[in-house]
């Protein structure tokens, strides 16, 4: 079993609390991103605000989908896709 095997086999687990979490406190995280994104953009006196921006929005995005890994709806087969990604050919 090679290095990335048992580091998913380890790993697998942690990845279903962390969701668990993203779930039960998606929107604290969320609060919590955009203080840290306002802290760090006054800190830089909006030097970098596009760029806080965009990725305070990736990280969003991410909690979001930890966060509903088990709706029917979501995930790489079905649902909304997610921002800035292919749209799904329709049939």
């Amino acid at each position: 079993m090679g290095l990335l095997d048992n580091l998913k086999a380890k790993l697998g687990p942690a990845k279903g609390k962390v969701s668990d979490l993203a779930q039960q406190h998606g929107g604290k995280i969320q609060h919590g991103l955009d203080r840290a994104a306002k802290t760090v953009d006054e800190k830089t006196k909006g030097k970098y605000s596009d760029r806080i921006q965009s990725g305070t929005g990736k990280a969003k995005d991410a909690v979001d989908r930890l966060g509903h890994k088990d709706d029917p709806g979501s995930g790489p087969t079905g649902g909304t896709p997610p921002a800035g990604g292919p749209t799904p050919p329709a049939g």
